[in-house]
């Protein structure tokens, strides 16, 4: 296999990297600690966003049509990594971008595609994902927020929780249980429900991490125009499955280069503190982790490289992703813990590298719930890419 890039692929990198060395915004002073400086926060994002549009980079593996660049899945990565590898700020359409678009591209209507993709791609409209439930969080199927037909709206009644960005959000993409008798699987259907509509409660849930990025929702008597059905009305689980496929297959290429400078910047510091009189880095246990650090990096590197190959090559995002969530969410766990365990006690100041290593710790515990849990991912790996039975 031939890992290096192209004449066009050089010149696309090229040409990004001096789009943003001319264009990047300098960093936000806000520390997101109040809603007004929230507030702020959230806007400076907005504006990034904006910029990355009207530059020609928001959506790039979109077709042309729906306002993308329409590039290939590969030049998609390449964006990606000199994303994260110029530091630059998050976007918070990763959402809508990643997971809604691509979806609505895929099933959604004429009308559809002409009223919500170019919103996505400028920023002007930031999506949530309304999927997860208080007893239906691993087993999505088992949802129980309905959405009952009434003339040309459907009713929703129902909690949803663990969503991110629903206190900021205009849109959700919402999937609810529309035939209570058929099986589980059978009944679903996804709405593109308006955030501001009557009857909406949002609650920010406090993280361990500091963080409230997620939230629950409370729909009560909810009217939801049956034109914002996306797919078909009691097919929505096959939508949400389009949906969370897209959603694994857009992260690779960007977390490598951000856990490739976390191990670097944990392994500088071991050359540097001294305990018991020696340098970190000449513990034979750490030096180990450390090691098996490296290697766990280098494999998700390469398995990166195989997944994307497979999308070039269909188009289509397939269950090679789960294998994708299912490493990077680990792995980023397991390098949180050694980063602790070789910086010991500074790890907890927050003036030591700004507190970054206890927030990527506790924020890591997360990694492996959402987007799908490690064990919900082992099951679509034996099932999908290994062909094993299905487990009862």
């Amino acid at each position: 296999m031939d890992l290096g890039l192209t004449k066009s692929e050089l010149e696309f990198r090229d040409e990004l990297r001096a789009w943003l060395k001319a264009n990047l915004p300098k960093k936000s002073s806000q520390a997101v600690k109040t809603a007004e400086s929230a507030a702020a926060y959230h806007q400076y994002l907005k504006d990034w966003q904006r910029k990355l549009y009207e530059g020609g980079y928001a959506g790039v593996a979109w077709p042309k049509e729906y306002g993308g660049r329409g590039a290939t899945f590969i030049e998609q990565a390449i964006f990606q990594e000199e994303l994260a590898l110029a530091d630059a700020p998050e976007r918070m359409g990763t959402i809508g971008q990643g997971l809604v678009g691509p979806t609505i591209i895929t099933v959604g209507t004429d009308e559809q595609k002409k009223r919500y993709l170019r919103g996505i791609l400028s920023g002007d409209e930031v999506w949530c994902q309304g999927f997860s439930e208080p007893n239906a969080g691993s087993d999505l199927a088992s949802l129980e927020t309905k959405g009952i037909r009434d003339g040309d709206d459907f009713v929703v009644n129902g909690q949803k929780i663990w969503t991110s960005y629903a206190h900021i959000a205009d849109l959700c993409l919402l999937v609810v249980r529309t035939d209570t008798n058929a099986p589980k699987h059978k009944g679903l259907t996804c709405l593109l429900v308006d955030m501001k509509s009557p009857g909406i409660t949002v609650r920010p849930l406090k993280m361990m991490s500091g963080d409230s990025g997620f939230n629950e929702m409370f729909f009560s008597n909810v009217r939801v125009p049956a034109n914002r059905v996306l797919g078909q009305v009691n097919d929505g689980w096959n939508v949400a499955i389009t949906a969370l496929s897209n959603e694994r297959a857009n992260l690779g290429s960007g977390l490598y280069v951000v856990f490739k400078r976390n191990l670097e910047a944990v392994l500088d510091h071991a050359r540097k503190l001294r305990r018991h009189g020696k340098p970190v880095v000449e513990d034979p246990v750490l030096r180990q982790k450390l090691a098996q650090c490296y290697v766990d990096l280098e494999v998700f590197r390469l398995n990166t490289t195989r997944a994307l190959s497979n999308l070039t090559k269909t188009g289509i995002p397939g269950p090679e992703g789960s294998i994708q969530k299912l490493y990077w969410s680990e792995l980023n766990q397991r390098n949180a813990e050694i980063a602790m365990e070789v910086l010991g006690s500074h790890a907890l100041l927050s003036n030591f590298d700004s507190g970054r290593w206890v927030y990527n710790y506790l924020r890591s515990r997360g990694n492996t719930i959402e987007a799908g849990t490690s064990e919900v991912q082992r099951n679509i790996i034996a099932q999908r890419v290994l062909g094993l039975p299905r487990s009862y």
